[in-house]
């Protein structure tokens, strides 16, 4: 065999192989970005449900200390439409 055709048949196999490791490394990367992107997205999303529940509580707690225990108990205020209930509603 020829020494020559060997030693190019080992520097393609040997690009080959870097270009196969740099594009796993580089789609580990997006998928990387596109985890990190919906985590980001989905910790938003619990932040503002959490925004909402804490303000529907507060207003529970001064519909509470305004009604006391010995005043006609009026409707509790409803919750806002943009807070998600569902998880608590059988």
């Amino acid at each position: 065999m020829d020494v020559g055709a060997l030693v190019g048949g080992a520097v393609a196999l040997f690009v080959g192989l870097l270009t196969w490791g740099q594009s796993r490394r580089s789609n580990h990367r997006a998928d990387f970005k596109e985890i990190t992107d919906q985590l980001r997205q989905d910790v938003n999303a619990e932040r503002t449900q959490r925004k909402l529940l804490t303000s529907y509580v507060v207003d529970l707690w001064r519909w509470a200390k305004r009604v006391g225990p010995d005043t006609p108990a009026g409707p509790a205020p409803e919750p806002p439409q943009e807070l998600d209930l569902t998880p608590w509603r059988h």
